[in-house]
């Protein structure tokens, strides 16, 4: 067993101990069938199958949906619910993931880093970006929404304000150039919270935005500009990732923040 799996094996003994508590959980996908070894690459039968527990045994809503949820008075009539969102905006995205997201019927949110779409350029770690002719098409399906995930993936806690106020209105001036409509919400480069100047110039302009840390979205105690959200690993398996998909495995995202407020040390993307 090694320490990836030890980790998520003590985090699922956690979860019997202190239960999930109702609310909502946010997953990020990456890639899906992008033919690498990231540990955020899935195989595409492995999502497909995750779509279809999702579909039969979850209630998957929009991430708008959400926030209204998100919105209203703590109750005990509150039902558990999924959200789907993807990062970054990779031609498997479009290719890939949308046709199984649209045989399902699921929805989801797509945050896009524009630049590499808009340049046709890889992204930093060499992945090809999608296209706008094909996230139009992927909006026209019903179930994708396009939220910004910055212009240039820069984190946000490394940039002056006139920096990140560039940055951020670039996205948003090509997300509605070319898909015809202003992004409203945006998850942070990496999860990597943005310095307090980059937080207001955020809070200014979406009505929402995503960080990690695998914890459950609880209606009447979340800040919805700070939005939890639960990676999905290739390592998950069926039996993690429908604790994930039930909100759990918080032990193992806490220590993934730490461990990424190492590794991202001194990175600027």
């Amino acid at each position: 067993m090694n320490v990836k799996h030890l980790v998520k094996r003590i985090s699922l003994t956690a979860d019997a101990v202190v239960r999930p508590p109702t609310g909502i959980t946010v997953l990020i996908y990456h890639r899906v069938g992008g033919g690498t070894t990231s540990a955020v690459d899935l195989d595409p039968s492995a999502f497909e199958a995750q779509l279809a527990r999702l579909a039969t045994q979850h209630r998957v809503i929009t991430l708008e949906a959400s926030l209204a949820e998100l919105a209203a008075p703590p109750s005990a009539e509150h039902d558990r619910g999924v959200v789907l969102t993807f990062d970054d905006g990779t031609d498997d995205f479009t290719d890939v993931a949308v046709p199984a997201l649209v045989r399902h019927g699921l929805p989801a949110t797509l945050y896009a880093a524009t630049q590499f779409i808009e340049e046709g350029t890889d992204f930093p770690w060499g992945a090809r970006p999608t296209s706008w002719s094909a996230l139009r098409d992927a909006v026209s399906t019903g179930l994708i929404t396009v939220g910004s995930h910055t212009h240039s993936h820069s984190l946000l806690d490394r940039l002056d304000r006139s920096a990140v106020e560039a940055d951020l209105d670039r996205s948003i001036e090509l997300i509605g150039e070319h898909i015809g409509i202003r992004p409203q919400d945006f998850a942070y480069p990496k999860a990597v919270p943005g310095s307090p100047a980059a937080e207001v110039a955020v809070r200014r302009r979406f009505r929402s935005a995503a960080l990690a840390a695998s914890r459950v979205n609880r209606p009447g105690g979340t800040d919805i500009h700070r939005l939890w959200r639960t990676p999905v690993q290739r390592s998950d398996g069926d039996e993690f990732f429908a604790a994930k998909a039930a909100g759990g495995l918080r032990l193992e995202g806490e220590l993934r923040g730490l461990a990424a407020r190492v590794r991202y040390r001194g990175a600027t993307r």
